[in-house]
Order: structure tokens, then C-alpha cells, then sequence
């Protein structure tokens, strides 16, 4: 059912503690540049409602669309970051995925960068059981997929 090299992952230590300080160190700068948490959810439903007081948002949300392009574009030997050239979804799966998703940040009250990243250094009770929660329900899935479903 599923191709189990394109769920595989490699190790790498040292890229994933170098991104987990830059976006650790991208939500400190962001709370004492704004004075708001670096949540996706957040700061897209910050664009939608207000737009004119959005500046932050949008910058945001413009990192969020342009910087895998750019990685892309200066690939440099250290790194070593391979992005996908494609991805195999039809459109009304990326639809329900999509809605997913946004019902699922409404329903936990932010996302994974909100709560998992900022929430947690925030050290907000809220955050930490979302977190819980989403990272369960991530290892279930994953289980699931590689060990059941395959």
C-alpha cells in the first residue's frame, strides 16, 4: 500500500539540532520583536482578520513560502537538505488535509509551532498537553503506517 523508502528517514543529528536552535531561536526573537507567539495559526488568522496590522504576519508567512525555494536555490555541501521534486496527492486530498488541519488548530487552540515551540518555553500547561497529545497521535500514526498499514 505504501512505498516504505518514502516514509523512512535518515539520521541527522547535527542539521536537526542546528534547525531546532534557528527556529527555537526564531520564536525568542519574534515574542521580544512583536510581542506575540510564532504560531502559523496565529499569525495566518492574524492576516485574515487583520490585515492592515499584519506587517509581522505577512513577513512571516512570506519566510514560510520563499525559504524552501531558497535552500533549494544556494544548496551548499554542509547541509545536505533533499526536498521533494514532487508530491504524489490528488488536489481534494490536499483539500481535506488542509481542513484537517485547520480544525485541528482550532479545535487544540494553535499549532504545533504555537504550542510545541513556544508554548513549552513558555512553559504554558495548555502547550505541554497539546504538545502531548499531538506528538501521540504522531508516533500512533507513524506505527501504524509503517508496522500494520505496510
Amino acid at each position: 500500500m505504501y512505498d516504505m523508502n518514502l516514509l523512512m528517514t535518515e539520521f541527522t543529528p547535527y542539521a536537526a539540532l542546528a534547525g531546532g536552535v534557528l527556529i527555537g531561536l526564531a520564536g525568542v526573537l519574534f515574542l521580544l520583536a512583536n510581542g506575540k507567539v510564532m504560531g502559523v495559526s496565529g499569525l495566518l488568522g492574524q492576516l485574515m482578520n487583520a490585515p492592515k496590522n499584519a506587517l509581522p504576519a505577512v513577513y512571516f508567512m512570506l519566510g514560510l513560502l520563499l525559504g524552501p525555494a531558497v535552500i533549494n536555490a544556494f544548496q551548499i555541501d554542509v547541509i545536505q537538505i533533499k526536498l521533494p521534486s514532487e508530491i504524489n496527492l490528488d488536489w481534494w486530498q490536499v483539500v481535506i488535509g488542509a481542513v484537517l488541519v485547520g480544525l485541528g488548530t482550532r479545535m487544540g487552540s494553535g499549532c504545533t509551532s504555537g504550542h510545541g515551540v513556544c508554548g513549552i518555553g513558555r512553559f504554558s500547561l495548555r502547550s505541554i498537553v497539546a504538545t502531548c497529545v499531538f506528538m501521540g497521535i504522531a508516533i500512533l500514526v507513524v506505527t501504524l503506517m509503517r508496522h500494520v498499514l505496510s
